[in-house]
């Protein structure tokens, strides 16, 4: 396709809209072309090697025609390999993570969220350092130990040192047993410059969501403030990573468009990050547009049933089969419990979007960036994960032992990640059950624990991990980590 060059830096050249619709042309065409479906269904699969496990992905156009494919026994037989390749490279276990929000104060006139600028009965909130340190304190006595931080783009009220400030203020916090061990930011777009200082800070993943890949739609739903400027912010991860930050996480937020588009431009934005800088996207989030005061998600006409969620999350796995996958508390229960074992690897719990929501007895409404479907405190989260056969992990230790960018991928891609991983999760489940669980959780957590450490393949790994468990348990030590 003209233009069409993954290895460019210029947001028309890598999200190539005709590219994208030669895609969607190419997929629909082949929706039921059994011998092209079954050899990209084999490409994808899992394979050892001498290094490990090996999946070799699967481009944008393949991908999207397994999004296209309705054929019933082909699309079982695509939940059956994501489920495989999630299993080959995270195994069983959740990440938990909250979210923070900081401010709500914005200069953007974004039509799909609440904090926009014309939005006048909105109480407008920015957090002080004292408010965070009592908001910080309310996560940590729930247990939790990875955050994300969001706040609305307004260069007055939220500039980067504000950020930079409530980052190191985070990290400084000590009550009890509680530490918050890492922070995820999930702010506007910025200049190189403040990626480094962002690094600098000690952050983990920087998150940005694309909203939306199409260039009209999205010049059309952002009609005013600096996000309206697409390149710019489409741009933004080039920047992050020149700037130092060797994990960023991408996203669109489903609805706004239609969604084949969205899944194609998806997969070339990390088609692009690999090519570009040799590391494809640390996360991708799949959020979808919910209610929230001022916004109506009926306006959107481009929602997505449960099934062809579900179906998203499937193929995204199956062709990015090395990224961490999240899904927030903006769905239920019961949706959040259907693509879990398809390829979700991170899951947000007991999470308030409202800014200063924590330290609050009673969930606020007043403020909410959105409505939170899954409204369980985190002990009924982590006891839920449990029964459903997962490991609930509040580990962050890669993070913090440079195992990032590439070092990470490599590790991850080869599946060698968990010989880290399943020790460190069990580890901090343990510290979890001891300092926050409920008797019932509890029980349940080292009954688990006792039966994952002897899936611990390595001997000298699993007599370590061992009596790091018996030491959080008769003692006050915490943060053993592989």
């Amino acid at each position: 396709m003209k233009n069409y060059n993954p290895e460019s830096r210029k947001a028309e050249e890598f999200i190539n809209d005709g590219e994208i619709l030669e895609t969607i042309r190419y997929a629909e065409e082949n929706s039921r072309n059994i011998p092209l479906i079954d050899s990209i269904l084999e490409k994808a699969r899992p394979r050892m090697t001498e290094g490990g496990v090996h999946c070799a992905g699967l481009t944008h156009r393949e991908a999207s025609v397994l999004l296209a494919c309705d054929i019933p026994e082909k699309v079982e037989e695509m939940y059956r390999l994501a489920e495989q390749i999630k299993q080959a490279f995270y195994g069983n276990r959740i990440v938990m993570f909250a979210p923070l929000y900081l401010s709500n104060y914005c200069v953007n006139g974004c039509v799909y969220c609440p904090y926009h600028l014309r939005n006048r009965h909105i109480p407008r909130i920015k957090l002080s350092q004292d408010d965070i340190r009592r908001e910080v304190i309310a996560l940590q006595d729930m247990g939790h130990k990875r955050l994300a931080i969001e706040a609305g783009e307004d260069p007055v009220n939220n500039p980067i040192e504000y950020i930079l400030e409530c980052i190191e203020t985070i990290y400084s916090i000590r009550h009890k047993n509680g530490a918050i061990r890492r922070v995820n930011v999930n702010i506007a777009a910025t200049t190189v410059e403040n990626y480094r200082k962002l690094k600098d800070a000690g952050i983990g993943t920087y998150i940005l969501f694309q909203e939306t890949y199409h260039r009209q739609s999205y010049l059309e739903l952002h009609p005013t403030g600096p996000k309206h400027d697409y390149d710019y912010h489409t741009e933004a991860m080039d920047r992050a990573m020149e700037g130092g930050i060797d994990d960023v996480g991408l996203g669109v937020l489903f609805g706004l468009e239609k969604y084949k588009y969205e899944f194609a431009g998806l997969l070339m934005h990390a088609e692009h990050l690999e090519a570009v800088h040799g590391v494809g996207p640390h996360t991708i989030s799949v959020p979808r547009v919910k209610h929230a005061d001022d916004i109506d998600p009926d306006v959107f006409d481009n929602s997505l049933s449960d099934d062809v969620f579900e179906k998203i999350i499937a193929c995204i796995r199956i062709a990015v089969p090395y990224t961490g996958m999240i899904i927030s508390t903006r769905e239920s229960r019961e949706v959040r419990e259907r693509v879990l074992h398809l390829g979700v690897s991170q899951i947000s719990g007991a999470s308030r979007t409202t800014v200063g929501g924590y330290a609050e007895e009673e969930r606020p409404h007043d403020s909410e960036q959105f409505d939170v479907s899954d409204q369980r405190t985190l002990d009924e989260v982590v006891r839920w994960l449990m029964q459903l056969g997962c490991i609930p992990s509040f580990c962050t230790a890669c993070y913090r032992e440079g195992r990032t960018g590439d070092r990470f991928m490599s590790l991850c891609k080869s599946g060698q990640i968990q010989n880290c991983c399943h020790p460190n999760a069990l580890m901090t489940l343990a510290e979890y059950l001891i300092d926050y669980a409920g008797e019932d959780t509890k029980d349940m957590g080292f009954a688990l624990i006792e039966r994952e450490l002897e899936k611990i393949p390595r001997d000298k790994t699993r007599v370590i991990a061992r009596q790091h468990i018996k030491d959080i348990m008769e003692s006050n030590r915490r943060d053993f980590r592989f």
